[in-house]
């Protein structure tokens, strides 16, 4: 691992109520001020930088580096943003609460004016694209979508690996999306694997066109190709008949193994086919095309039409900034218990700034009354 460089391990445990109580008002008062300075946009910009994100998530005092960065920060902003008329709304969550986006997002559409539809589809495709266009071994579990005014959108979304106990968390943003299929993510916060099947790569046009082309086809003549696959790769030993294996097939085998089965959902591929999908989008959104399928349909891709995605993983930003864990420490005690008298004294001073006081020695007198009541050991105080 990079020195630095922070991990999003999976976590448990629940935020006190004192500091989710703190964490609401902080989180207010920044949105407060982003909202005057930069407009609704400006937000959604921001929430959909993964490293602005995890800034943000330690300046309110979560775990500097741990899952719950993003269900309770995303947690804590759909609060706010219920109490609060700024122009943005958020639907869904961790779990159950993701469920919920649907009807949530005709809910916000019909107060805003906007499509209900056409972000309902929006939000399918996207969780679409990080559990089955792109796969690394990490299932979905949180979605939150949030939109403005003017019909801008951003979505958090975060997936975990049970096996290695890592979550990774997936940004979107409306202004970056020029296709949903064609390297689409604003940014991806995790740990970067050696390995993705990633069929939104750039690299993988040729795969999707071809993917196209054999989900037109009899899927019995797809499922008799994987099957004789199958039959040959068992172990990783050919057939009689079939030539010796060089290191790049057995390397190919491994990486499709380490990602699971890679099973045909019939039904899925003859929907397909009998709708004529005529794009990677619309395949997507078929349902029961999970990861299984795309993983089957791949491996005859590659193996058999040489036809090859991206197995590059395409993680953008590791979540670096621990700075602002100084701010007013962090949840679990890192780098240092969260003190409940520096957390007032900010959510004071942020409330001036909201307040528009352009008295700036009385700002700048505030800002020296907080920093020299940090009561954390000296040598842990480092400038920002």
């Amino acid at each position: 691992m990079k020195k630095g460089v922070a991990e999003l391990p999976l976590h448990g445990g629940h935020v006190p109520p004192w500091l989710a109580l703190r964490m609401r008002k902080l989180a207010g008062l920044v949105l407060k001020l982003l909202v005057d300075e930069y407009g609704t946009k400006g937000v959604l910009e921001r929430l959909a930088d993964p490293v602005w994100f995890q800034a943000l998530n330690n300046l309110i005092g979560m775990d500097w580096d741990s899952s719950g960065s993003t269900t309770v920060t995303t947690g804590i902003l759909k609060d706010v943003l219920l109490k609060e008329d700024f122009g943005v709304s958020a639907a869904g969550g961790k779990g159950a609460k993701s469920r919920e986006t649907p009807y949530e997002l005709r809910e916000i559409s019909k107060k805003y004016e906007l499509d209900a539809e056409s972000y309902i589809k929006t939000s399918k495709l996207v969780a679409k694209v990080d559990t089955v266009a792109l796969q690394t071994g990490y299932q979905l579990y949180h979605h939150t979508f949030f939109v403005d005014r003017e019909g801008r959108w951003t979505v958090v979304q975060q997936g975990m690996n049970p096996n290695i106990k890592m979550a990774r968390r997936y940004h979107w943003f409306s202004e970056n999306v020029e296709s949903f299929t064609v390297e689409p993510h604003k940014g991806i916060s995790g740990i970067k694997e050696e390995y993705a099947l990633n069929t939104v790569s750039r690299d993988a046009k040729e795969y999707q066109k071809t993917l196209l082309d054999i989900v037109s086809e009899d899927v019995r003549k797809i499922e008799r190709e994987l099957e004789t696959l199958k039959a040959m790769t068992k172990g990783y030993k050919p057939l009689i008949y079939y030539k010796p294996y060089d290191k790049r097939e057995v390397t190919l085998f491994r990486r499709y193994e380490s990602l699971g089965k890679a099973e045909l959902n019939k039904r899925a591929l003859t929907l397909a086919r009998e709708l004529s999908v005529s794009n990677y989008d619309e395949l997507l959104l078929i349902q029961g095309l999970g990861p299984s399928t795309l993983r089957a349909l791949s491996l005859v891709l590659e193996l058999v039409y040489d036809v090859h995605p991206s197995w590059k993983d395409p993680v953008t930003h590791p979540p670096d900034p621990f700075k602002f864990t100084y701010a007013v420490g962090g949840k679990d005690g890192v780098p240092f218990p969260v003190e409940r008298a520096t957390y007032d004294e900010l959510i004071s001073f942020m409330e001036t700034l909201v307040e528009k006081n352009k008295n700036e020695k009385v700002l700048v007198r505030q800002v020296t009354k907080i920093s020299r009541g940090w009561k954390f050991p000296k040598e842990e105080k480092k400038a920002t």
